[in-house]
C-alpha cells in the first residue's frame, strides 16, 4: 500500500497521557510492543533523554514503515518487525535482559487497520476477508472459514467473542460456503446478520463474531500470555508494565497475571512461613484506569479500553 493511501486513515491514541505517565520511571530502555502509528512512542520520546533507547515492535508492515520514518530522525529508536510475544527474544538479542525500565502494550486494533477495508477487519465496509495483523504471514480469515469444521467455528465464536448464538451462526457459515466461497467482509457480515435471531439495533450483530475470528486468527490471547511471562525477566527492578486492553478476555488475563505476581506462589496450608518470606515479583500500581467521558466523546473506540499497570519488585 502506498503512503498516500495509508495517510487517509487517522488514529487517535487511546489513554495517551495516562499510559506514558504510568510507564515512565526515568531515563533508560523502554519498549513499545505495539507501535501502531506511534502515538505513545512519540510522547514517551519527549520525556526521554538523549542517551535513552526506545525499542518499537509491531507486526504490521505499515506500522513498521511509520516506525522507520521515526527512527530515521531519532537515533534513540530501534525498530523490530515482530509480534510482542517475542519481546524476550528481542531484548536478549540486544543484550538488555533485566535492564528495561518500561514496557507498554496497546492491545487494540488501530483505527487505520479498522478503517482500511483492504485489511478485512471491519464488517462496515467491503474488503477481502483477511484480518491478519501481518498480511504477509499466517492463515487469513477467509482461508480458515473455508476449511474449518462447523464445531470449531462455533467454539471460536463462543470462546473469543462470547457469542451465545455461535452454533447457529457457525451452521449458517458452513451452509453458505457450500454455495459460494466466503471471501469478503460484507459477505460474512450478512451471513451472521441473517443467522442472528436477536440483536441490539445499536450494535451490529457481527461485532462479536468478527472480534472472535480476529483474536483466533492472530493468536492474540496466546501472545498476551507469552508477553506477560516474558516481561518479568526483561524488566529491571522498579521497571513498569503498562497494558491497555479492549475486551474482557484480555483484561481478565492481565488482571490475573498481576494479581498472581503480586501474591507470590501459593503455599500449602499450615506451612510455617512468614508473609515477608514469600517471593513476590510485582506490585499493582493504582487501580484500573478508564478513558474519561471527554476522551470517549472524542474517540468512541476508546470506550472499552482499560489500562492496568504493574511494577517489578
Amino acid at each position: 500500500m502506498s503512503k498516500t493511501k495509508s495517510a487517509q486513515f487517522s488514529h487517535e491514541t487511546v489513554l495517551l497521557y495516562e499510559t506514558v505517565d504510568a510507564v515512565y520511571v526515568g531515563d533508560g530502555i523502554y519498549i513499545d510492543g505495539t507501535f501502531g502509528r506511534g502515538g505513545h512512542s512519540r510522547l514517551l520520546l519527549e520525556k526521554l533523554g538523549p542517551d535513552a533507547t526506545l525499542i518499537v515492535i509491531d507486526k504490521d508492515p505499515l506500522a513498521i514503515a511509520t516506525a522507520n520514518e521515526l527512527a530515521a530522525n531519532d537515533s534513540r529508536v530501534v525498530v523490530v518487525q515482530s509480534g510482542f510475544a517475542d519481546i524476550q527474544t528481542v531484548v536478549e538479542r540486544f543484550g538488555f535482559m533485566g535492564q528495561v525500565a518500561g514496557i507498554l502494550l496497546d492491545l487494540g486494533v488501530s483505527s487505520p487497520q479498522l478503517d482500511d477495508a483492504s485489511r478485512g477487519f471491519s464488517f462496515r465496509s467491503d474488503g477481502p476477508l483477511d484480518m491478519r495483523m501481518n498480511p504477509d504471514a499466517g492463515v487469513s480469515a477467509a482461508q480458515w472459514i473455508a476449511s474449518a469444521h462447523e464445531a470449531e467455528i462455533a467454539d471460536v465464536l463462543y470462546k473469543y467473542g462470547d457469542e451465545h448464538f455461535s452454533r447457529r451462526i457457525a451452521k449458517a457459515i458452513v451452509m453458505a460456503r457450500q454455495e459460494h466461497p466466503i471471501e469478503t467482509t460484507l459477505q460474512l457480515a450478512e451471513i451472521i446478520k441473517t443467522a442472528h435471531p436477536k440483536w441490539d439495533h445499536k450494535k451490529h450483530p457481527a461485532t462479536k463474531s468478527f472480534q472472535a475470528i480476529r483474536i483466533f486468527i492472530n493468536g492474540e490471547l496466546n501472545e498476551l500470555d507469552e508477553v506477560l511471562l516474558g516481561s518479568l525477566p526483561v524488566l529491571k527492578s522498579g521497571g513498569r508494565l503498562a497494558i491497555i486492553s479492549f475486551h474482557s478476555l484480555e483484561d481478565r488475563a492481565v488482571k490475573q497475571f498481576i494479581r498472581l505476581q503480586a501474591q507470590g506462589p501459593e503455599m500449602p496450608p499450615g506451612l510455617p512461613i512468614q508473609d515477608a518470606d514469600i517471593e513476590r515479583n510485582m506490585k499493582a500500581i493504582g487501580k484500573a484506569i478508564k478513558p474519561t467521558k471527554l476522551e470517549i466523546a472524542a474517540n468512541v473506540r476508546s470506550r472499552s479500553a482499560t489500562l492496568r499497570v504493574a511494577e517489578k519488585l
